[in-house]
């Protein structure tokens, strides 16, 4: 990282960011540096997804983000990382168009490392981004969460969207609670999950129709598991050593929720398929978005333990709590609650942060994120548009986490 004093005021090792939406987002710049982020998060969202992200674009942004103009000086944020430069249909599904896109691709980082834009995420979740089935679930304390509801999902699928097939991909028991979900919702009940679902991509406003669904599925007919992993592999072969000349780091973020949804495989969901990502191209430049809210809905995925397994492939981090509920169904939990034990997440993040210090690594300020927060308070009253994304719950889990982090890096330095 070009910039590391602002790690000194709180004797942190880790830069603390937040994602903006840009010039549409309620939470202003300014909200932001009242939270205390340094790290800014952001992504042109206007720019259709494959097509090149131009120079002048990102400067334009950069300046927005780095420049405070109504007073005529700098601001104390920095443009860290690019959250998503969004992978094209045509490359994740194979197509014969796939390298006029991968070179599209290829040009934008050009332009981001021109600018001195030096990480990128990504993710390979076909269609959807992540996926709840209710924006607004109140939790114990009267603060909303978004949540992920496992008979919701089949219910959707069997009796709203009407896969074809889709039966044989749930067991008895799956199928009988979807079925007794199903009866209890309205009109207007049904109307909302398909909304909930049927989102486009962060930062978008779309909302796909039942009809485009079930023709984007279809295309998606024959693209097994496997097939899917050559298509990233693919990907990654032909990208990560232009990155690696422009000195960019991409980061996939995993499959959120970890599990294959509408009959279509996800590929980026435990520490296996990470290890695959990861030796697709061995390169610095091709590394982990660490996201504790999309790995943690499954148990078997040990958070500390990939970190310490994989921590040199991890550039950038989401912290987000979950809190599981019955079979694959959960709710995301205040940051320091939940099912994840995020002290020894964070812990795991401070050694390995410590590690690139003491072998002279110049990315050992890796930037993490509050992902997601309760609204809640003041917010309630406010309509937000990029659900997960109000302001003061966010707030709250970075200053949660910015004082664990603190308590843990001066307990090691005992």
């Amino acid at each position: 990282m070009a910039d590391l004093a602002h790690l000194a005021e709180y004797e942190m090792s880790l830069t603390q960011s937040w994602r903006w939406y840009g010039p549409n987002d309620i939470v202003t710049l300014n909200n932001i540096e009242q939270a205390g982020a340094f790290g800014i998060v952001n992504a042109l969202h206007s720019i259709p997804v494959g097509e090149i992200w131009e120079l002048n674009d990102i400067r334009d942004r950069k300046k927005l983000i780095e420049w405070d103009a109504d007073n005529s000086k700098p601001r104390n944020l920095k443009w860290v990382v690019v959250e998503s430069l969004n992978v094209h249909e045509s490359i994740r599904q194979g197509r014969a168009d796939k390298d006029e896109y991968i070179q599209k691709y290829i040009q934008s980082l050009k332009n981001l490392s021109e600018c001195g834009i030096q990480i990128v995420c990504y993710n390979f979740m076909p269609l959807l981004d992540w996926t709840r089935t209710d924006l607004k679930f109140k939790v114990a304390e009267g603060s909303l969460a978004l949540r992920f509801d496992w008979s919701a999902l089949i219910a959707f699928d069997l009796y709203i969207l009407e896969r074809e097939n889709a039966i044989v991909d749930y067991s008895e028991s799956e199928v009988e609670g979807a079925k007794n979900y199903f009866v209890t919702l309205s009109e207007s009940n049904i109307k909302e999950l398909t909304d909930c679902i049927l989102q486009g991509l962060p930062g978008t406003s779309e909302v796909f129709s039942i009809e485009k669904f079930k023709s984007l599925l279809k295309e998606y007919s024959g693209i097994d598991r496997n097939k899917l992993k050559q298509n990233l592999k693919y990907f990654l072969q032909n990208v990560i050593p232009e990155a690696e000349k422009l000195g960019i780091k991409l980061c996939c973020h995993p499959d959120d929720p970890p599990f294959p949804l509408f009959g279509i495989p996800r590929i980026v969901s435990s520490e296996e398929d990470l290890e695959y990502l990861v030796n697709c191209s061995v390169s610095p430049s091709n590394g982990i978005t660490f996201c504790t809210g999309s790995l943690g809905p499954n148990p078997n995925n040990d958070l500390p333990g990939i970190i310490k397994r994989l921590g040199d492939n991890i550039h950038f981090v989401h912290l987000r709590n979950i809190q599981r509920q019955n079979g694959k169904s959960f709710y995301e939990a205040n940051h320091l609650g939940g099912s994840i034990d995020m002290y020894e997440v964070m812990e795991a993040l401070v050694k390995e942060s410590k590690r690139r210090l003491s072998i002279d690594r110049d990315d050992y300020a890796i930037p993490y994120r509050p992902d997601h927060g309760h609204q809640m308070m003041d917010d309630l009253n406010k309509e937000i548009p990029f659900h997960g994304y109000s302001a003061i719950g966010r707030m709250k889990g970075l200053a949660e986490l910015r004082g664990l982090e603190l308590g843990i890096r001066r307990s090691l330095s005992r």
